[in-house]
């Protein structure tokens, strides 16, 4: 199993924008061969502001693959290529870390 965690920060003010776009994608990667888990998540309302938040402008899309060829597959599927030229312009940061379970 593969676990990715992917720390996505919009441009300021469009983060809600771009979560719409992502929960539409959502049902096409649930239907991907491999994909055990992949949902967004962003800071409960009312956590006071610390280094432990990532703020209005960031969300984290958690995860989960069968194996390193399922993520790659994902990768390259024409509604992520799609998504991404969609959010590219909307998009400040994007840092994808992939990981393995101990």
């Amino acid at each position: 199993m593969i676990n990715v965690i992917a720390i996505i920060v919009t441009k300021p003010g469009l983060r809600a924008q771009v979560l719409e776009l992502a929960a539409a994608n959502r049902p096409a990667v649930l239907a991907e061969a491999g994909c055990i888990e992949y949902a967004a998540a962003i800071d409960p309302a009312g956590l006071p502001t610390s280094k432990a938040t990532f703020g209005p402008d960031t969300f984290v899309v958690i995860e989960k693959w069968e194996s390193l060829a399922a993520l790659q597959a994902h990768a390259v599927a024409p509604h992520m290529v799609a998504y991404g030229a969609k959010t590219k312009d909307m998009l400040a940061s994007r840092m994808i870390h992939v990981l393995d379970p101990v």
